[in-house]
């Protein structure tokens, strides 16, 4: 699994200062490390073992004698992965199975029996729905006496679309392209998926169903709830049709949306379309959910590797949520706190924060959530010496964009007025990635093949 950081002589170099340059590498290797601490792989061997003919996760037991088929199936960022260690923790018991990852990923991962398919991400193509009519084939023919392995990350909802009958691929596209812009959280944005979809929302728990399915799910959203991983395909879904139609209102985009889903949600809302299934479902009697890896793993990595430095160490912590330019201005806070009363953690200090913003598109520049952080806490820290905040995505991508992130200290600013660069400006359009570009300060990891939020990282040495 690749975790590092491609351009980090130039990052290093663009320090105005010997205490700057060695912030910025603490910050990169403190990345880096917390990175590599997900690595999809060893996350599944670490929690699923086979001993003694039964097969054990987290301490709970599966008879593998008593299955008579067992299919692997699954899709997102980091599913990839998931699949080679579980395909070497079960060799030969595996019959067929079919992961859905990423385009452009595929020979990354070598599998034997578990057929690798692309699709696209973040807006789904045809391909993400052949992958999910695949998988529901799989799990329409396992039996009573077969066991499912589900592996799940995030980015599944994009890769595995399978819309409703009553829409089109080209309608939902058009859905999830508004909900990206509108600022809404990756909770409610998949409330509105799970209710267009035949996939989501416990339905491929229900296809499976009466086969034993165990599911093996790496987190990207804040709080690990299960229901919102990659829109929940093997859990019981909370939301309601009513949920989706008031997080199209909530944001200003219901009228905005196809007629096709206004119509679909709208019947569901009184009940002539049947719901998701809900807890107490008898699909769920056989289906076991477990988390492998989320944010807190790669936070307190991050710690460790911060100590090992020298630092005082604190993650402050994984529920971060907002608007990204407001963390920004917080973490930028946070650190001229440190500066002047060596609060909420003495000097040499190291903060870790972790969790997933949101950016309300408004202007017409081009960026991420993690860059937009960066961009408005370069704002908040400029004129400090040996401070530097870098602001990543653990996926190694950051929005529409080629970069994982992007790194600030107390020059940044300065450095971009001698270039001719308003920060205000770009970061009012929305164009975090054009700025930092000029300043040669993203952060390029490549895909990661693991995703299990974002990492916000404060030096103040």
């Amino acid at each position: 699994m690749i975790a590092k950081v491609k351009n980090r002589e130039e990052i290093l170099s663009n320090a105005e200062s010997d205490e700057d340059q060695r912030a910025r590498e603490i910050a990169l290797d403190t990345i880096e490390k917390a990175i590599e601490s997900v690595n999809p792989r060893n996350l599944i061997y670490s929690r699923v073992k086979v001993h003694g003919g039964n097969l054990i996760i987290d301490g709970n037991i599966f008879d593998l004698k008593s299955f008579n088929k067992i299919f692997v199936v699954g899709g997102g960022k980091a599913s990839g992965y998931m699949a080679e260690a579980i395909e070497d923790i079960l060799g030969e018991r595996i019959e067929d199975g079919i992961i859905v990852v990423p385009r452009g990923s595929p020979k990354r991962f070598k599998t034997m029996v578990v057929k690798i398919h692309e699709a696209s991400h973040p807006i789904p193509d045809e391909s993400s729905v052949e992958g999910a009519k695949r998988i529901m084939e799989i799990a329409e023919k396992a039996g009573e006496e077969d066991l499912i392995i589900c592996l799940i990350s995030g980015g599944g909802s994009s890769l595995m679309a399978y819309p409703r009958d009553e829409i089109s691929l080209e309608d939902k596209r058009k859905v999830t392209e508004i909900l990206l812009k509108c600022g809404a959280t990756i909770s409610e944005i998949n409330a509105v998926r799970k209710h267009l979809s035949k996939f989501k929302g416990g339905q491929l728990a229900k296809r499976a169903y009466p086969a034993t399915l165990i599911s093996l799910l790496l987190s990207d959203v804040v709080g690990d709830p299960l229901d919102v991983i990659a829109s929940g395909p093997t859990v019981p879904d909370s939301s309601t049709f009513k949920d989706a139609i008031n997080v199209l209102r909530k944001y200003g985009v219901w009228e905005s949306v196809p007629d096709s889903v206004k119509n679909l949600l709208l019947k569901g809302e009184k009940g002539l379309i049947e719901e998701t299934p809900k807890s107490g479902d008898a699909c769920f009697k056989k289906t076991y959910n477990f988390i492998v890896g989320n944010n807190r793993d790669a936070c307190l990595s991050a710690i460790n590797e911060m100590r090992k430095a020298g630092l005082n160490a604190l993650l402050l912590t994984s529920y971060a949520e907002g608007e990204a330019r407001d963390i920004g201005l917080m973490v930028g806070a946070i650190a001229r706190e440190i500066i002047s009363s060596s609060n909420p953690v003495k000097r040499p200090a190291g903060v870790v924060i972790g969790g997933e913003s949101t950016v309300t598109v408004i202007g017409g520049g081009i960026g991420g959530r993690n860059q937009e952080i960066a961009l408005s806490s370069a704002l908040s820290i400029s004129g400090l010496r040996g401070v530097v905040i870098a602001s990543t995505s653990t996926d190694g991508v950051d929005g529409p964009t080629d970069a994982a992130g992007a790194i600030v200290d107390g020059a940044t600013i300065h450095r971009s007025k001698k270039l001719g660069l308003d920060a205000e400006k770009y970061l009012r359009n929305n164009d975090s990635y054009t700025f930092f570009k000029a300043l040669g300060d993203l952060i390029y990891t490549g895909p990661t093949g693991t995703n299990v939020n974002d990492l916000t990282i404060l030096v103040a040495l």
